[in-house]
Parts: structure tokens; sequence; C-alpha cells
């Protein structure tokens, strides 16, 4: 069982930056695939990105690679995403998740989730 909090999320200009962070419960950790997906109303859950057990391979979804990096940090059961250049269009309830092994870029292949944390991009 693993338990997931978003944190970071907040109100910030075009153009500004956001790091957000997961934090991990369980000594498990390094042995989970994460993923951040993001969510704006009325509209299905998205892929964002997704980096491996180890963080030595990481996934982006096409149009975020560039602005978006996701990082981790096993000793202190975190995962990040540092968010640049941030456009309106990136607005959204962001998520982290969890998976055993393999990286995946599909939602349900996912199987503990956080509560998510907003993120809102003033134009």
């Amino acid at each position: 069982q693993v338990q997931l909090v978003e944190s970071g999320g907040g109100l910030v200009q075009a153009g500004g930056s956001l790091r957000l962070s997961c934090a991990a419960s369980g000594r498990t950790f390094s042995s989970y695939a994460m993923g951040w997906f993001r969510q704006a109303p009325g509209k299905e859950r998205q892929f964002v990105a997704a980096i491996s057990t180890s963080g030595g391979s990481t996934s982006y979804r096409d149009p975020l690679k560039g602005r978006f990096t996701i990082s981790r940090d096993n000793a202190n059961y975190t995962v990040y995403l540092q968010m640049d250049s941030l456009k309106p269009e990136d607005t959204a309830v962001y998520y982290c998740a969890a998976r055993p092994r393999a990286v995946a870029v599909v939602a349900g292949s996912y199987d503990y989730w956080g509560q998510g944390t907003q993120v809102t991009v003033s134009s």
C-alpha cells in the first residue's frame, strides 16, 4: 500500500514556474514507477510524465517536453515535477500516481493516486 500526497500547486502567471512534489509513504517507494497526470475541468485525465524506479528513465507527453521535468529522490520518498514556461492551458489539477515496476503512460495502469493539487496559470 502506498499513500501519496501532492503539494506545490498554486496560482502563477503565464511564463512562470512551479515545482510540484509528491511525498510517498512506505519504504517500498523505490520499487514503484511514478507518474504525473493532470485533469482540466470537463476533460479527461491526461498523462504528463513518468519516471522509472531508479530515475534513470523518463517519459513525457510530447508537447510538454522541454518545459516539464520529472525527477525523484528515493532516499526521501518523493517525486517532483518541475514546470517551466507555464501556459494558461496548463491549468488543471495535477495528480501523482504509483505502479509497481515499469513506467506506463495510461492512467488505468496505476494502482495508487494522490488527492491532487491545483495549478492555475493566468494570462
